[in-house]
């Protein structure tokens, strides 16, 4: 199960789901409020967030599935598996262990690239087509972002600009710090030496409130690793799941906690 960050969209693991799915069956979901999900009670604080996604697995049919997340999703993965709703988990830059201050600068930096974001569709469409509008949006986001496709980078525009859940993600998420203990079951704690959002310095508090978790650090990698280095970012997630090999396949999903995804 991959879980994306806030204002981003299943398309964020289109880099990994291809490796991954030659070991696991994957699904790629939208979180309530962006993407194709519809904002809900989810968008409410994390214990909303973690309860939606417990009957989302149970819809599904699934028995604790091995979880990533990236940023939101990164915390989100580690509440799961701290609920016992989770088999393993790799956190990617996870939200949840910075301080006020950080997490109010990370804010501003999110909240500005959404402010670009509502930029007429036309024009972002051809601004898109040139290194330096792929470099501008989303420079504070990867280290790459030459290796986006136009239309990949217009698709992930609009998933930050139309996230009807931001600003009430935003709000909870502004005091939220993570206090769980998910440390019966393996734990992968990944940051990108080149993060701007949740800076690698966020790392060590990491590392002193999980000890017993793995962590790891992506080398050249931003917040956003999957498209930096989608290669590492999968052997990690596999490392951490112990590579069981499962039926191979892979499916993006939406979540809707009154209905299926």
């Amino acid at each position: 199960m991959l879980i994306h960050g806030i204002g981003h969209h299943w398309r964020a693991w289109e880099p990994v789901i291809g490796p991954l799915s030659r070991h696991h069956d994957v699904i790629a979901l939208d979180l309530p409020g962006f993407g194709r999900s519809p904002a809900s009670e989810a968008n409410r604080g994390m214990p909303t967030a973690v309860a939606a996604l417990g009957e989302f697995f149970a819809e599904l049919g699934l028995d604790r599935p091995h979880v990533a997340g990236n940023s939101l999703g990164g915390a989100i993965a580690l509440e799961l598996a701290a609920a016992g709703l989770a088999r393993s988990v790799t956190a990617l830059s996870p939200a949840g262990f910075a301080t006020p201050a950080q997490v109010r600068r990370a804010l501003a930096v999110l909240r500005s690239l959404r402010f670009g974001a509502f930029a007429p569709t036309p024009v972002l469409r051809v601004f898109y087509r040139t290194g330096f509008g792929k470099r501008f949006s989303f420079g504070a986001l990867v280290t790459r972002p030459g290796v986006l496709s136009a239309e990949r980078a217009l698709a992930d525009t609009l998933a930050l600009r139309d996230g009807k859940a931001f600003a009430e993600v935003a709000r909870h998420g502004a005091t939220y710090a993570f206090a769980g203990d998910p440390c019966a079951v393996p734990v992968t704690i990944a940051w990108g030496s080149r993060d701007r959002i949740l800076e690698p310095v966020q790392a060590s508090r990491a590392r002193d409130v999980l000890p017993v978790a793995r962590h790891v650090t992506l080398d050249g990698c931003g917040h956003v690793p999957m498209s930096d280095d989608p290669r590492t970012v999968a052997r990690i997630i596999l490392e951490t799941t112990a590579a069981v090999p499962l039926r191979s396949g892979s499916a993006s999903g939406r979540l809707d906690p009154t209905a299926s995804g």
